[in-house]
Formats: structure tokens, sequence, C-alpha cells
């Protein structure tokens, strides 16, 4: 785990040590990724036939199929409604709610309806729309290329950026905070 307590430059909230970072992760009981900037790189390719297409790692998949293996609930939430999110989240296998433009009133349902403390709910995001979400739950964390409102908002930092092993890292943060 990269970041410690020190403070960080514009405000930033106070990063979690790695001793306490260990003890949320091990409570989690659900995390919730966003998807462009997140599990991408936050660009797009647009065909001349209007199509899209996007970059994801696959060692972040590789990530998220061992959450799945350790019993670890997943999901995307994301503004974005389109075919990419539902074919990279269908074929990771993780539940995917996307067209979402109130992503905290929506989170804040979702978790009521499934009886999940906050506390014990991460949210990994990247950009403005990302912070309401990220200060509703328990452990915010940002991608180490986020927008700094994200930024600000994280509890913890990857050292990779989005689309370029973030997730992987996220994972592999809460798998060894299981063991």
């Amino acid at each position: 785990m990269k970041k410690t307590s020190r403070r960080a430059a514009g405000g930033r909230k106070k990063l979690l040590t790695p001793a306490a970072a260990r003890k949320v992760l091990a409570s989690l009981r659900l995390i919730v990724f966003d998807f462009d900037g997140v599990m991408t790189d936050n660009r797009v390719l647009v065909m001349q036939t209007g199509h899209e297409g996007v970059m994801c790692n696959r060692s972040d998949g590789l990530g998220v199929g061992m959450l799945h293996e350790a019993g670890v609930p997943m999901l995307v939430l994301s503004k974005e409604q389109n075919p990419v999110v539902s074919a990279r989240c269908g074929k990771l296998k993780i539940e995917c709610l996307q067209g979402i433009d109130d992503k905290p009133t929506r989170l804040a349902s979702l978790l009521v309806s499934r009886r999940i403390n906050p506390a014990n709910v991460a949210y990994v995001g990247n950009d403005v729309n990302d912070v309401g979400c990220m200060e509703m739950v328990g452990l915010p964390i940002a991608v180490a290329d986020a927008y700094e409102p994200a930024l600000k908002a994280a509890k913890m930092v990857t050292t990779r950026a989005g689309g370029h092993g973030a997730v992987r890292e996220v994972c592999d943060w809460i798998l060894a905070a299981r063991e």
C-alpha cells in the first residue's frame, strides 16, 4: 500500500496508514468501481460507424477474478450508458449499473436495499462525478491520475493510473488484508 498518513498537498484528506488501511480493507462488504478512468485509461476510440471502444487492462481483470474467488462483492456504477461498459462487466462477471446521472443517490438507495453499512464500502473513482459517492463510503479510493477533487476526497490513492493496473492494485490490497 503506497500512501501513508501524511497531509497531502491541496487540502486533501489525511490518507490512511498501512495498518489502518488493512483493517478497513479487511472489513469491506462491497467494492464499487467507476468505469471510465478507473477500469479504462479514460480514452475512447470512436469509429466512423459511431461505435466506441475503450482500453482496459488484463491484469485488472485477473484481480477482479481473484476477488470473485475470495467472495468479495463488486459492482460498477457508471454515468456512461454504453455497450462497452456492459461487455466488459459481463466478461468480468461484475454487476453493472450504468446511465446513472445521480450516482450518490443511486448508491445510497442500493446500500439501504442491501442492508450494507456505507462504512463497509469502498468506492474507486477518478473524477468530480465520483466525489459524492467517495464522501459517502468508509473507504474512498482514487486512482493515481484522478482529477484533484477525487484525490482530495480519497483516503487511499493507487500508485497506478486508471486502465493501467489501478483496479488490480486495489484488488491486491483487499486480498492481502484478508489473509
